[in-house]
């Protein structure tokens, strides 16, 4: 395709960032518009897996705790989220329970199914941690110890899964990974952070991630490719 045809379907705005980045190459600046959907569709898979993983692992733990129903019953008058600290996630909840009712398609599992990644991050917000009797931190248990100078602690793990939300987000609203962060410099090394970061928190969830991953893992390489354009 010519690129006055690409940049005419893909917007001017949008191409320029690669343009520049490729210092006016616009062949290059094409390859590079297409490695990055290929790391977007790299990265949005590994978090995928893992957003199902972590999503599992708390429902467990609650089920433990608050009973078969407890996502249904956390929204419901006295429910664990059923105060004022809570509302957002409360009100997202019955949004979705409120929702499948009228659809006449409630399940727990639906339930969960419909909760975004960001549901599950608040889980490990002090209001939302607190409510739920401080208890999901032991979802990881190869997690290292916390000491005087580190605290492997919910808001660290919040902090954590945020960075990787903030990507998801920006992968999901088919925005560039492959820049440094503000400007339109060919980098890979956040989207690389994040997917270390999840290597991580899967080991501390005691998954083993290139076992999970195998056959699906490709961003290394994909990461290589952009970083020798």
């Amino acid at each position: 395709m010519k690129f006055k045809d690409f940049e005419h379907i893909l917007s001017y705005s949008r191409i320029q960032r690669y343009v520049d980045a490729c210092n006016g190459d616009t062949r290059k600046a094409m390859t590079l518009y297409r490695l990055n959907l290929h790391l977007s569709q790299e990265m949005f898979t590994i978090v995928s897996c893992f957003e199902v993983a972590l999503r599992n692992a708390i429902d467990k733990n609650m089920i433990i705790n608050f009973g078969n129903e407890w996502l249904k019953d956390a929204q419901l008058a006295d429910g664990i989220f059923d105060n004022k600290k809570c509302y957002k996630t409360k009100n997202i909840i019955r949004y979705a329970y409120n929702k499948a009712v009228k659809q006449k398609s409630y399940s727990h599992e639906g339930l969960l199914s419909d909760m975004d990644f960001g549901v599950w991050k608040y889980m490990f917000a002090p209001n939302e941690y607190s409510a739920i009797g401080r208890t999901l931190l032991k979802i990881f248990p190869n997690k290292p110890t916390s000491s005087a100078t580190m605290q492997y602690n919910n808001k660290y793990v919040f902090n954590e899964l945020d960075k990787i939300n903030k990507m998801r987000n920006r992968i999901a609203h088919h925005e560039p990974i492959c820049f440094e962060q503000g400007v339109p410099v060919i980098s890979t090394y956040n989207v690389f952070q994040q997917y270390q970061r999840i290597q991580t928190l899967f080991s501390w969830m005691n998954i083993d991630a290139r076992a999970l991953l195998y056959g699906l893992d490709h961003v290394q390489s994909v990461c290589n490719e952009i970083n020798n354009l």
